[in-house]
């Protein structure tokens, strides 16, 4: 059960993020998770959004660079250890997470984590076998 994440290209100067920001608003594109990332140069604004057709093409038409990308949305225990079991659990196959971010439920007593795997299939259904709930577009796009 893999997710689509949007990557957005941003200058990395005042303003950029703003803009981009106001694009997604403007189309009333409710961001769920988001995470930015830098280089003296420029940014990836990497986020999770209700609805990806209508983000693309707003954030496109404010001449922004955007790509989808499959990421697993995975829950993870919201107390202290509970990512660390998660990837002692990905460790035992060598699976890498290439990036993550999270988020926390106000409903749930787990967080959300974003994964970018090396080998996503392997790792949903390893994480699945060990009983790791992974998040359907469904759900998380809702929450």
């Amino acid at each position: 059960m893999k997710t689509q994440q949007l990557s957005i290209f941003l200058e990395n100067k005042p303003g950029a993020l703003k803009h981009a920001i106001k694009a997604l608003s403007d189309a009333n594109v409710n961001i769920r998770a988001m995470s930015l990332a830098d280089t003296e140069d420029f940014g990836i604004l990497r986020l999770i959004a209700n609805d990806n057709n209508i983000a693309i093409n707003a954030l496109q038409e404010f001449g922004f660079t955007v790509q989808l990308t499959d990421v697993v949305a995975v829950e993870v225990p919201d107390r202290p250890g509970g990512l660390y079991e998660i990837l002692s659990i990905l460790s035992q196959k060598e699976i890498n997470a290439e990036y993550a971010y999270a988020f926390i439920s106000r409903s749930s007593d787990k967080a959300v984590t974003i994964f970018r795997f090396t080998r996503a299939d392997e790792a949903i259904e390893l994480l699945t076998e060990k009983g790791v709930s992974i998040i359907p577009w469904e759900r998380l796009y809702s929450m």
